[in-house]
């Protein structure tokens, strides 16, 4: 089988690799090599920081609507090649079908919402203490942005980090994750067809000790936004901080999940179940800790065990009826398997699953875990696979303290048909999310946040668009 060997795309064009060393892309559903993505260097990063920075007085200068327009261009573009996306994201992801094209309709919908956002973003008059004097607030753009992507959402990232920063007038660097970088080689091939200005968009692929270092770290960047690990987050961070850089950071999630006794049962099962195995589990705001009331403990329980039992997985590729694919990588995979067998080391019970599935691919059973206590391992770091750990609670004070125990913060979950539980859930949780009787997952017009080590700043919404601008303030006087 040939393999495709991909090229990066700087300042309106796609580049030979200059390295000539490559990184191979796996598929995680059979382990075969795909294709191949040039290492990129921090040459290759400066070049087209370089070229961002030489296209940003240009672009800037547009009209928002103009530069909106362009954002509409993409969008067509991306549902013109709704089938190439689909299956590339499967192939290099592991998504099931529909969540694959879920991603790409979703990706092409969120461009078309940020540009209409075009003549609503604002500044502001403000009232002045002097006579014949007004402060005028404007919202400018920041300059050269720089984008560091996962690989669990790979293609919608691109979109949430690139379409807000174009609309506002800043140009953009992207990185790809290393596991999942051929949609993004698409995404750059329809900005190249539809005639970008060059340099407004640029793609770099690499490991991010080296290109994405130098995406935080070059002087000539005006912010970046890394969605991705804490630990990475961290590095960003260092890195960003020698030049005082901007940063906009969303890490990780241990979201709980919280069943009263008064709770719509079959509806929290179906919720709980959707949000912990989609993607195989492998989602920041999963439901990734399940906190259950006694007085329907053991009727809940019967029902997320059959619900479990019925979750189906294989080969994305092979198979559209499936709710969840492989886990991304042998790294993965392991990692997951050593945080079940930690939790069991440490007196948790498994009650389905816990095991690798299969002897090709990286397939991990379905798991709830019972028995856990608030201080294991398992209920305190992040697990990203389809593991479940369940234990009890009594009363809703004792719920919220233990929902806040943890050094994350991006998403939490209660279930109630009692309006004032609600609201007092919503009053005490202490986090930038909150779903109420509904599944975990975001919509585009709000805005996806966490406190503490799940990050800094935000996306989507008004508020995600602001990210992208920083403000000028004029004192006007003028003769009365």
């Amino acid at each position: 089988m040939t393999i495709v060997q991909q090229r990066m795309y700087i300042d309106g064009q796609f580049v030979e690799n200059q390295s000539d060393k490559w990184i191979d892309v796996i598929n995680p559903a059979t382990e075969q090599v795909i294709s191949q993505v040039p290492e990129g260097t921090t040459a290759d990063a400066k070049r087209a920081i370089d070229a961002a920075q030489a296209a940003q007085d240009g672009w800037e200068a547009l009209p928002a609507v103009e530069r909106g327009v362009w954002l509409h261009k993409i969008a067509a573009g991306i549902r013109k090649r709704e089938a190439e996306l689909t299956n590339t994201i499967i192939a290099e992801g592991g998504k099931t079908r529909g969540l694959a094209q879920t991603e790409v309709l979703f990706t092409a919908d969120y461009l078309d919402y940020v540009a209409e956002w075009a003549r609503r973003y604002e500044g502001e008059i403000v009232q002045s203490d002097r006579p014949n004097e007004n402060i005028l607030v404007f919202k400018k753009a920041i300059g050269v942005t720089t984008g560091i992507l996962p690989w669990n959402f790979p293609f919608f990232l691109i979109a949430r980090k690139a379409a807000p920063a174009l609309l506002t007038g800043n140009t953009i660097v992207i990185k790809p994750s290393e596991l999942t970088p051929n949609n993004a080689i698409i995404f750059a091939e329809i900005v190249d067809e539809i005639g970008l200005p060059k340099g407004v968009f640029n793609l770099v692929t690499g490991y991010g000790p080296v290109v994405g270092h130098e995406l935080a770290a070059n002087p000539k960047v005006g912010m970046v936004s890394l969605t991705g690990s804490v630990n990475a987050g961290i590095q960003t961070m260092i890195a960003a901080a020698q030049n005082v850089t901007k940063v906009s950071l969303e890490l990780g999630g241990k979201a709980p999940a919280i069943v009263m006794n008064d709770a719509d049962l079959d509806l929290a099962v179906k919720a709980i179940v959707s949000s912990r195995v989609i993607n195989t589990g492998q989602v920041c705001n999963c439901a990734e800790r399940l906190y259950v009331q006694e007085g329907v403990y053991d009727e809940f329980m019967t029902r997320l065990s059959k619900a479990f039992e019925q979750v189906k997985f294989g080969d994305t590729a092979d198979i559209s009826d499936l709710d969840m694919g492989p886990l991304i990588s042998a790294d993965a995979l392991k990692r997951v398997e050593e945080k079940v067998a930690a939790a069991v080391q440490q007196g948790a019970k498994v009650l389905l699953g816990g095991k690798r599935a299969g002897d090709k691919g990286f397939f991990f059973q379905p798991t709830i875990l019972t028995n856990v206590t608030q201080k294991m391992d398992i209920m305190q770091h992040e697990i990203f696979g389809p593991v479940l750990p369940v234990t009890t609670f009594k009363t809703l004070d004792e719920v919220i303290a233990l929902a806040n125990d943890s050094e994350y913060g991006l998403t939490s979950a209660i279930y109630t048909q009692n309006i004032n539980t609600a609201m007092t859930a919503l009053k005490k949780l202490k986090f930038g999310e909150t779903y109420v009787n509904r599944e975990n997952f975001e919509a585009m017009q709000g805005f996806h946040a966490g406190w503490r080590k799940s990050g800094i700043g935000g996306a989507d919404g008004r508020h995600g668009l602001e990210e992208y601008l920083q403000t000028h303030v004029a004192y006007l006087q003028y003769q009365g």
